[in-house]
Parts: structure tokens; C-alpha cells; sequence
């Protein structure tokens, strides 16, 4: 399972670096993951939504000194940006005087990216892991309409399928609570209505002065609340392949809730059928697809998609030491390629031709393109990367 080989992961990075970032969404299962590393390691917990645990780090430099030969977890870290410098002191500190260092596994709700404290205290001293949710080979291909449906957060996972109020509620503490405590003055309602209309223009080049107009807004502030849900890892910007063909690029980047049970649950569909006669249907899948793909992939693949001013376009491109994969996905179990797919190829020159479908078989087609699930793209890809 890749939970395993994760843990297995993280397990190797605590003992080549002084701190591990564990990066994800709020429920993806980081603290979990946590504890059972903990079970194997002598270790202490801080929790910093936890009243008794902050007080605990009132002097935070004494309290390390207390366990500097211990495994210090601290949960929801971005609510004490103030404490990278003091573990950079405390890291450096302890390799002076020994030859072993106090080891931190820090977790986080949001990006590296929004937790720059990190990067510039601990530059050198930290790695980085982030958790998705449970992707389609962690739960098996039979289940794959359910994960697509309710998406991999583990608890809307296992609740029935039109049980929306796991989900709700996730939104809802995102939108009264934990945006707010990141210092973001943005009404609720408004960030809601956002958020929903990215799940409405699912896989579309974003367009920061139609989503302006339709709010009310700026084009400037449409931008910055997308720059925010990219940080807290809820929404993805793919962006635009740019080479030296002589073809007119979009640059424009494509933008999707990545989770496909929080796309479902802003649009209010609740049962696979409802999903499947819905107009975001093959955006959604898309989107699924997507995330799926990349959540077995390690730090060093580079994700895009192409497509030229006049529509021509491939849905996703890995880039990665000599590789270019160029990726269709299509929700049928007998796909059918545009004209545009293969100019697109022609242009690029990929080294593998890829097109993801709903069915179960994989075969070849002209040109050298193979259709194959899901599942098979993703067991062929870990085959890749461990090359």
C-alpha cells in the first residue's frame, strides 16, 4: 500500500534531515500518519490547536532543550510561524554539541510555499512530503466510481453517497475559521461563491477578470484568493506548456478543485447518477484523473498541459529526466481522439502517447498512443520513476 511505502518515506527522511515537513489539506490523514510513526519512535506530540500544548511552548527554546533527543511532532504548525527560528537555533545548537541533532516532524495545512518561514529559517536543515488523499490504488480499481464521487478525504470516503455533510462542513471550517486565521479579510460568503464557481469552471483556463465581474471584486483580488486556495492546497494551477515551437501558446494557466468530492459537493451532487448527467462530469473526471496521476509522483516531475490558441491541446504533460509524456484522458470505455491530440503530439514530439479511460482494458492504437485505465497509468508510472 502506498500509505506504507510513505511512512516507510518519511521514516527515511527523519534520519537524513533535522526536520520533515508533512504538507497537506485539514483530515487528509497527516496526524494519523503521525502517530504511527510515533508508535515506532520514542517521540513527543504537540498539538497547537490544543490550549494545554501551546502552553506548554511559552518558552519554546526550554521546552526542546527538554527533549532534544526525541522525535518532537507539532501539529498545524502554520499557527506559530514564530518557531522556525527558534528550531533552526535548536537544530544547530544540538549538532554543535553532539553528534546527534533533535529531529522535528512538522505538519502542516498549507504549502512550503505559504509556509516561506520554513524556507528561509531552515534552508538546508528541512524536506518536504505532502499527503494527498487516498488515491485510486490505495483503495482498488473497483472502487473507483465511489472515489471519484465522494473524493479521497478518508471520511467522506467511507460515508454513504449522498451523505453531503462531511464535505459541508470541511468547506464551511476552511471558510469561517481556518482562512481567517491566516490573516485573509475576505467575507465568507464571497470566498464560498469563489470557490464554487472554480468547481463550476472545473479544468478551465482561469480568467481572473470574468471571475472579478461575476463577484463584484477586482481582477487583483480574484487573483489573490486563487493564489490562497493554491497555498492551502485545496485548488490546483496546471500551467501551460511553453517551448520553442513556433505555435501560439496559451499562457494561461487551468485550475481545479482537486479533490473531485469537494467539486461534487460546492455543486451539490450526491449520487453517481446525478454526477455522470452533470454538465462538470468530464471536467470532474478530468480533474480526478489528474490528481490521481500526480499524487504518485515524486518531487522531480513536472506537470503541464498544452494547447495552442486555436484549441489544440493535450490534457496533461509529465516532464521528467528524458521522458515527455503527453496524457488524454477521456471519460468513456471507448475513447475517441480529436485531430487535435495528434497535431499536439506532432508539435511536441513525446516520447510516450497515453490516453486514460473508464474502462478496464488496455491496447494500442495508431501512432504508437496506448489506452489503458487509470490504475495501469499509475502502476506504469511507479515502474517508471524507480527506474
Amino acid at each position: 500500500m502506498l500509505e506504507r511505502q510513505l511512512y516507510s518515506k518519511i521514516h527515511s527522511q527523519l534520519k537524513k534531515s533535522a526536520a520533515v515537513a508533512l504538507l497537506g489539506p485539514r483530515q487528509v490523514g497527516k496526524t494519523t500518519l503521525a502517530h504511527k510513526i510515533s508508535d515506532k519512535l520514542e517521540s513527543i506530540y504537540i498539538d497547537l490547536e490544543d490550549p494545554r500544548d501551546i502552553q506548554k511552548l511559552g518558552d519554546p527554546s526550554y521546552y526542546f532543550d527538554q527533549y532534544a533527543d526525541r522525535l518532537i511532532i507539532i501539529d498545524e504548525v502554520q499557527r506559530r510561524p514564530d518557531l522556525f527560528p527558534i528550531l533552526r537555533s535548536q537544530i544547530d545548537r544540538n549538532r554543535r554539541n553532539s553528534h546527534t541533532f533533535s529531529q522535528f516532524l512538522l505538519l502542516g495545512s498549507a504549502s512550503n510555499e505559504l509556509l516561506n518561514q520554513s524556507s528561509e529559517s531552515l534552508a538546508g536543515r528541512i524536506s518536504y512530503q505532502e499527503l494527498f488523499p487516498l488515491n485510486l490504488l490505495e483503495v482498488n480499481q473497483e472502487n473507483e466510481g465511489a472515489l471519484w464521487l465522494r473524493g479521497g478525504f478518508p471520511e467522506a470516503y467511507v460515508n454513504d453517497d449522498n451523505d453531503l455533510s462531511w464535505r459541508l462542513d470541511f468547506i464551511r471550517t476552511y471558510l469561517e475559521r481556518d482562512i481567517p486565521m491566516l490573516g485573509m479579510r475576505v467575507p465568507a460568503e464571497t470566498l464560498q461563491r469563489f470557490w464554487t464557481m472554480l468547481a463550476h469552471n472545473q479544468g478551465q483556463l482561469f480568467n481572473a477578470a470574468q471571475m472579478a465581474g461575476s463577484l463584484g471584486i477586482s481582477g487583483q483580488s480574484a487573483s489573490r484568493y486563487l493564489d490562497l486556495m493554491v497555498d492551502l492546497m485545496l485548488v490546483r494551477k496546471l500551467r501551460p506548456w511553453h517551448t520553442n515551437t513556433k505555435k501560439r501558446l496559451v499562457k494561461s494557466a487551468k485550475t481545479y478543485v482537486r479533490d473531485s468530492g469537494l467539486v461534487h459537493a460546492l455543486l451539490n451532487i450526491s449520487t453517481y447518477d446525478g454526477l455522470l448527467g452533470h454538465p462538470v462530469s468530464g471536467n470532474s473526471w478530468e480533474g480526478f484523473v489528474i490528481e490521481n496521476i500526480l499524487s504518485i509522483c515524486p518531487r522531480n516531475v513536472d506537470a503541464y498541459f498544452y494547447r495552442t490558441a486555436t484549441g489544440v491541446e493535450i490534457d496533461l504533460l509529465l516532464s521528467f529526466a528524458d521522458e515527455l509524456i503527453a496524457i488524454e484522458i477521456k471519460r468513456s470505455s471507448s475513447p475517441t481522439l480529436s485531430k487535435g491530440f495528434h497535431i499536439a503530439c506532432e508539435d511536441i514530439n513525446p516520447t510516450s502517447k497515453w490516453v486514460v479511460h473508464l474502462g478496464g482494458d488496455e491496447y494500442k492504437l495508431p501512432n504508437e498512443i496506448t489506452v489503458l485505465s487509470l490504475e495501469k497509468i499509475m502502476q506504469k508510472l511507479i515502474v517508471m520513476f524507480q527506474k
